[in-house]
């Protein structure tokens, strides 16, 4: 004669058998986040972590750092739903909303500046003798990325509402590919002069890899609308949520090269019109940059 199981023998056996048919428990899918190589990435790892692990806590889900080689890796991954969030520069951000079904959420304002904007500069090294961008012609010149704000697109423009082609002026143009390199190519006479983001030079001078006395700038552009934080528009409403408020009440962490954090402030779009603004001057095609 067959045994019939007890009540609670039965409820065991049925939870056990709904375990191996589940399988094992889903694992928390991390929050990927892109980041621009403003500096070289296992640089931009280190002064951005402190952030991210705060982050990651005040989530409750892992944060999974992600540095591309150049701009448009970031860009390319965001596209391709390999990134949920990305610190990305103004015209890169502009650059990919061409694309990549993302936006603007949140800038990064400091205790230092209290801004949201900084500026870009070309510089050359002190005993150069170039006082002027009029004496840049004929010289060579560093840019960061195609893809970088002040590294590209504004001090181009510059030189062009100087009545400088830039295209024309100098003998010799590279891409160096990131701001901490082109300030070391002056620096090591690789090139004459480079455009640079004003807060990473200052940034490069404070940690001792540059000194101030050997260097000087010769132009500083308008400013800019600080770099800002975007995730896809596909995001979860209620993980968005989260993110922004997280952000919100990161303070006294060092970010980056933009010195110690007091918060992130919302932002939109919009604010980045003078980015495209700028690049309508240049009559630059931003899908063909890519």
């Amino acid at each position: 004669m067959k045994r019939l199981f007890t009540g609670a023998r039965a409820a065991a056996l049925s939870f056990s058998l709904s375990l191996l048919l589940a399988g094992p428990a889903a694992a928390v899918e991390p929050l990927t986040i892109g980041l621009i190589p403003a500096e070289d990435a296992q640089a931009m790892l280190e002064s951005s972590k402190q952030v991210l692990d705060a982050l990651e806590k005040q989530l409750g889900v892992p944060v999974k750092p992600f540095v591309a080689t150049d701009y448009n890796g970031v860009i390319e991954a965001l596209r391709s739903k390999k990134l949920d969030v990305a610190y990305l520069g103004p015209f890169s951000y502009v650059m990919a909303t061409t694309v990549a079904n993302v936006e603007a959420f949140a800038v990064a304002v400091t205790k230092k500046t209290g801004q949201s904007s900084y500026k870009s500069q070309v510089i050359v090294r002190a005993d150069s003798g170039i006082n002027s961008v009029a004496e840049l012609k004929g010289r060579t010149f560093a840019f960061v990325d195609p893809s970088s704000t002040s590294g590209h697109l504004f001090p181009k423009a510059g030189l062009l509402g100087a009545g400088h082609d830039p295209d024309k002026l100098f003998s010799r143009v590279v891409f160096s590919g990131s701001h901490d390199a082109s300030i070391l190519s002056v620096v090591n006479k690789k090139v004459e002069a480079a455009a640079v983001a004003d807060r990473i030079l200052n940034a490069a001078i404070a940690k001792g890899q540059v000194k101030k006395e050997d260097l000087k700038v010769i132009w500083s552009s308008s400013a800019i609308p600080e770099s800002p934080m975007v995730w896809r528009k596909d995001l979860d409403p209620a993980m968005k949520e989260k993110i922004a408020r997280a952000m919100a009440g990161i303070k006294d962490l060092p970010w980056g090269d933009q010195g110690v954090l007091n918060g992130f402030q919302p932002t939109n779009d919009a604010a980045y019109d003078v980015i495209r603004d700028t690049a309508r001057v240049l009559k630059l095609d931003l899908r063909s940059m890519k």
